[in-house]
């Protein structure tokens, strides 16, 4: 595992990325492909600004990057690449809702790498993820565009499979990534939700066209 990790590590050195945590998105996009040039994307817990920089590069010069982070975030994205603008919020604040509808007209993309500070309990972490998860979901309600895409971060625990049937209940096809630069033996997975619908909460058939 030590030699699986020091390979990522040296990869995003090598790439200019400054954390490894980037081949999480990176893997799951190159097998769903979501991310696409034009869009607007919000990633929330964005520091140091791996995912932000990915995503700016894929999005182009004609699509923008929001990161929001706790700590102040400032890396400028390669010529070429999307405009990325840089928040420093908490993401349970209102505010931060209230300024991303007064600035943008909404997102195509909701990525969220976030996680809590580990409490040693894995119960314990296990709901404090779920608290994060959830509260992605109520920032993408609305902000996310009608068969927008979400990718987030959730750790694995008893209350998970309820999880993922709340997502059904929102997005046309739900999945489940575990991302090879994740390490094996974490509990760390991402909920993948393309095509969502807005104000539904019904639990649906998860067949349907991608966005």
């Amino acid at each position: 595992m030590r030699k699986v990790q020091d390979f990522y590590f040296k990869k995003a050195k090598k790439e200019n990325y400054p954390a490894r945590s980037v081949y999480k998105l990176d893997e799951a996009q190159k097998k769903y492909r979501f991310l696409r040039s034009g869009q607007r994307i919000l990633d929330l817990g964005c520091h140091p600004g791996s995912w932000s920089l990915y995503a700016a590069g894929i999005a182009g010069p004609r699509g923008q990057v929001v990161g929001v982070d706790l700590q102040a975030t400032d890396l400028a994205p390669q010529k070429g690449h999307a405009e990325i603008h840089w928040l420093c919020y908490d993401v349970y604040s209102d505010d931060l809702v209230a300024h991303l509808k007064k600035q943008w007209p909404g997102f195509h993309v909701l990525l969220s790498d976030m996680a809590p500070q580990t409490t040693g309990s894995p119960y314990a972490d296990h709901q404090l993820s779920l608290r994060l998860v959830r509260r992605t979901l109520e920032i993408a309600r609305p902000v996310l565009h009608e068969r927008g895409t979400w990718y987030c971060k959730a750790f694995q625990g008893e209350d998970f499979p309820g999880l993922v049937t709340e997502c059904r209940g929102l997005f046309e096809t739900v999945k489940v990534v575990k991302p090879q630069s994740s390490r094996q033996e974490s509990r760390e997975v991402f909920i993948l939700g393309r095509g969502y619908r807005r104000g539904k909460k019904k639990n649906r058939d998860t067949g349907g066209r991608r966005p």
